[in-house]
């Protein structure tokens, strides 16, 4: 499988949709996925919205816990890759990065319009 590098320069504002979640390897037993290192791979849900276009939501998968990452924050994705999938009948583009951070003081504003 051939990895994509993504330049995250021109995707516009990245937030956070969902927080990090351990991603499981096996439903049945509940197992977390590890990656090469051993580290459990967390997937976060990231928006995408480039240039005043729909919004889109990816799920990226992080080796490692993320911390301080909160819904609607903005934040920055370190060396993010896409890859082409097939499985049968289904197909897809799954997305990595070695890292998400969040950017301090991007926090989305609770309650309503001020």
């Amino acid at each position: 499988m051939q990895s994509i590098p993504v330049d995250t320069t021109r995707l516009g504002v990245l937030r956070c949709a969902i927080p990090p979640e351990a991603k499981i390897s096996n439903a049945e037993t509940g197992e977390v996925k590890k990656d090469r290192d051993g580290k459990t791979v967390y997937t976060v849900a990231v928006t995408v919205r480039q240039d005043r276009r729909r919004i889109s939501v990816i799920e990226i998968a992080v080796p490692g816990e993320p911390k301080g990452l909160e819904e609607g924050q903005v934040v920055k994705v370190t060396g993010l890759v896409a890859f082409a999938w097939a499985m049968g009948d289904r197909h897809g583009i799954s997305f990595r990065a070695d890292a998400i951070t969040p950017v301090h003081g991007s926090a989305a504003p609770k309650g309503g319009a001020a």
